[in-house]
């Protein structure tokens, strides 16, 4: 009803002041019908919406119904199937220009400004983080230190996928969806594989102990936590309409998700206290408390955004979720790198050296009673073998 008041038609609706309707199909090569000014159709194409309101963000959707005006201006379904081919480029910004921002151009509202946010994490992990914590790993063989460095690895794996999706979107509107979802996947696991590395130096793995406890308990919260994130990822990617003024954290498997999330939180501060109740080197208690600070924030933190966001216009929703998720991560792995870093971690991580005896056999060799010693005399029998035994009468 409020499309049909405030759409112009020449023929019914002649005071309406939006131009909202096009008829289709459009003759071959020319204009559509409704296009009556050629003026203001964009060279090569067939018809031109323009957006009039240009200072405030709006949603705009396109519609395709299947229906026409009678005579007497009044709508009626179209019963005869009909196959249209079209191709409609939707960009914010007027095409004829040339100072349109690229990052911005084929973007909605929502989306724009996302490619700086990328960039910028491909930026610190890609020339930061993953190659410390790889030199690191080098340095020192741990298991700890390999699996924190598996999820940088990831964590820039997907960025990278996600960055070349957006870079290519900027340029054709289209990007690759395929590029995409293996980016969004990558960075999945990357957060799977942190939420282990946390749990796992809850427990006090490779620091306190090297047996786990409650192992399946651990497995179970982990593998089910991760199940969940690929629901919700394909969850929101399948089932939520982009019409609806929600997001992914405002579906079933999100807010199931986020309850877990913090069930999680607090049987890693359950489990972290039970380890530090067990330790008593000053050093490991020093790493536990600064640890487990950190860590409770990483956890804490998107429970908060998400019901932050639902107070959020849906036209900067998207962007606050995935600024303030990216920022968090970026915190926690640099604050683990710097608590791993090879010369600080040694004083708290369990490090298995291969046995050296080569120091020990050098101070034997120089011991008094070898050195005062001559060669021969080390190689004089103790007695002599062509005398025969003493015999002992009993």
């Amino acid at each position: 009803q409020g499309v049909e008041k405030e759409a112009y038609d020449a023929q019914c609706h002649d005071s309406g002041r939006e131009d909202f309707l096009r008829r289709v199909p459009c003759p071959k090569d020319s204009l559509c019908p409704d296009e009556d000014n050629p003026a203001n159709v964009i060279p090569n194409n067939q018809l031109t919406y323009a957006i009039q309101d240009v200072n405030n963000p709006r949603f705009w959707y396109l519609s395709l119904v299947g229906c026409m005006r009678n005579s007497s201006c009044e709508w009626q379904h179209v019963a005869t199937p009909l196959h249209v081919e079209y191709d409609l480029n939707i960009v914010n910004g007027k095409p004829n220009a040339a100072d349109h921002n690229p990052f911005e151009y084929h973007f909605s509202f929502d989306k724009q400004d996302t490619v700086e946010i990328y960039l910028v994490c491909v930026l610190f992990y890609g020339c930061v983080l993953v190659p410390l914590q790889v030199y690191a790993a080098c340095r020192q063989i741990h298991p700890i230190t390999r699996l924190f460095t598996a999820t940088l690895v990831m964590q820039l794996a997907g960025l990278l996928f996600d960055t070349l999706h957006l870079l290519v979107f900027s340029f054709d509107g289209e990007g690759s969806e395929g590029v995409n979802i293996i980016g969004d996947l990558f960075n999945l696991l990357a957060q799977s594989l942190f939420m282990m590395l946390l749990l796992l130096l809850a427990k006090g793995w490779a620091i306190t102990r090297m047996m786990l406890s409650h192992r399946l308990l651990l497995f179970l919260l982990w593998g089910l936590y991760s199940i969940l994130i690929l629901t919700l990822y394909f969850w929101n990617m399948m089932e939520v309409d982009v019409i609806e003024d929600i997001d992914e954290y405002q579906t079933w498997p999100g807010w199931l998700t986020l309850a877990l999330r913090v069930l999680i939180m607090v049987w890693f501060l359950f489990e972290l206290r039970n380890t530090m109740t067990y330790e008593h080197n000053s050093n490991k208690l020093h790493f536990f408390l600064h640890f487990g600070a950190a860590s409770l924030v990483w956890f804490i933190y998107l429970p908060v955004v998400a019901l932050i966001a639902l107070q959020i216009s849906p036209l900067w929703r998207y962007k606050l979720l995935l600024g303030f998720t990216y920022s968090a991560d970026l915190l926690a792995h640099s604050f683990m790198t710097y608590m791993l870093w090879p010369e600080r971690s040694e004083q708290y991580l369990l490090l298995a050296y291969e046995a050296d005896l080569s120091n020990e056999l050098d101070e034997f060799n120089e011991a008094p009673h070898i050195i005062n010693h001559s060669d021969s005399a080390l190689l004089t029998p103790m007695y002599d073998c062509d005398t025969e035994p003493l015999k002992i009468n009993a």
